[in-house]
């Protein structure tokens, strides 16, 4: 497949959403709601369900599933009330000592007015610098776009996954081919130039893992099965470990060689 096609299959219609991973993946999910600020932003979701034995704290970045959903959700381009609720909630799982999945698909963080006025970069860029030091175990998996630091803001975590038809850069290919190309046509050519494909994001170190995409049913499982280990892992660390292995890990991004 060209880099391209991998973008399209990303924003597929039909496509799992972070909701679909949720139900499918733990039980007795209960949604909690608000960053306690100003509102509560649909295009995350978050709350409290349990794995197996264990309670969790699961956030997920929510498109919707049809026009009505996704207007609902802003199509999963959140709000800065948006990104302040996910981190009340991973402050809260650090509390009780829960681990952090997080689900993340989006094109990128709302870029309106009110969103700017609200603070975005600095919601973004405080999730960034809290998850950095959260003592609990985080684990972020790609299932469709990471656009730009409106994925990052849920990303930085112990260990970063992907899936196999899943994207993650800096900038859209389309946003891309616009400024360097000065032509949004080139979007495929930009596409290849990005690197963004879920096997360069393995390449480069900047996730740990590809997770295979076979019907939904055997998808749903390879993450569990995923999960249950890595979470084994990462629970027998103490929470000052758990952070000093994500610093590191984020310390040696860049270090795997050049594009």
């Amino acid at each position: 497949m060209k880099a391209i096609e991998y973008v399209y299959a990303a924003r597929a219609k039909g496509r799992c959403t972070s909701l679909d991973f949720i139900s499918n993946i733990f039980t007795d999910f209960i949604e909690l709601h608000g960053d306690r600020r100003f509102a509560d932003d649909k295009a995350i979701v978050g709350g409290l369900a349990r794995f197996g034995n264990m309670t969790v704290t699961v956030i997920g970045i929510e498109k919707g599933q049809d026009t009505r959903s996704r207007i609902d959700r802003n199509f999963g381009s959140a709000h800065p009330e948006g990104y302040r609720k996910a981190l009340r909630l991973m402050k809260q799982a650090e509390k009780f000592r829960r681990p952090v999945i997080c689900f993340v698909d989006t094109s990128g963080a709302y870029c309106g007015i009110g969103a700017e006025e609200r603070g975005q970069g600095q919601a973004i860029s405080e999730n960034i610098m809290e998850m950095m030091d959260l003592k609990t175990p985080i684990i972020s998996i790609l299932i469709g776009e990471g656009g730009s630091g409106g994925a990052l803001a849920l990303a930085v975590a112990n260990e970063v996954w992907m899936l196999e038809k899943a994207v993650y850069s800096v900038i859209s290919p389309e946003g891309c081919a616009s400024i360097l190309y000065k032509d949004p046509k080139m979007a495929e050519k930009a596409a290849e130039d990005l690197k963004l494909t879920s096997d360069d994001m393995l390449k480069f170190g900047v996730v740990d893992k590809i997770i295979s995409e076979s019907p939904r049913n055997i998808t749903f499982h390879i993450i569990r099965n995923e999960l249950s280990s890595a979470l084994r892992r990462l629970c027998a660390l103490s929470g000052e470990e758990l952070a000093e292995q994500r610093y590191k890990r984020y310390r040696v991004l860049g270090s795997h060689g050049t594009v």
